[in-house]
């Protein structure tokens, strides 16, 4: 396919994935569809970070190093740090866990996913 011809459909085929019909996408437009998914997977933890510091910060009334440090590691799977003070702390520190648990899986699916879509795809191909 021409190089102009991979331009034009590039710009569709990096919203989507190709199809079992259509050819593998060439490297250059993998790697930013890549990059879109790696980004959206930073926006979801810069975002659900943001929301654990202000939490700590306010319900918790902890300095802003230490709510960082607290959303980080509940966020990294580690568990908190300080010892948590006021009941809506606690509740906030209880439900941001399960949100965090859920948040990292969602991120390592937004990760994998155009990795395993580019292996399965290249695998399925027909032979020519």
């Amino acid at each position: 396919m021409e190089r102009r011809q991979w331009s034009e459909l590039s710009k569709r085929r990096l919203r989507r994935f190709e199809r079992r019909q259509e050819p593998l996408l060439p490297r250059r437009f993998f790697l930013r569809r890549l990059a879109r998914w790696a980004a959206a997977a930073g926006i979801l933890v810069i975002g659900s970070l943001a929301i654990g510091i202000a939490g700590y910060h306010f319900l918790e009334h902890l300095p802003w190093i230490d709510s960082l440090l607290n959303a980080s590691m509940i966020l990294g799977g580690m568990g908190p740090v300080d010892t948590l003070h006021t009941r809506a702390g606690k509740l906030f520190a209880s439900f941001y866990a399960l949100y965090s648990g859920l948040a990292i899986i969602g991120v390592a699916g937004l990760l994998i996913a155009p990795i395993a879509h580019r292996f399965l795809h290249k695998f399925h191909l027909p032979e020519e």
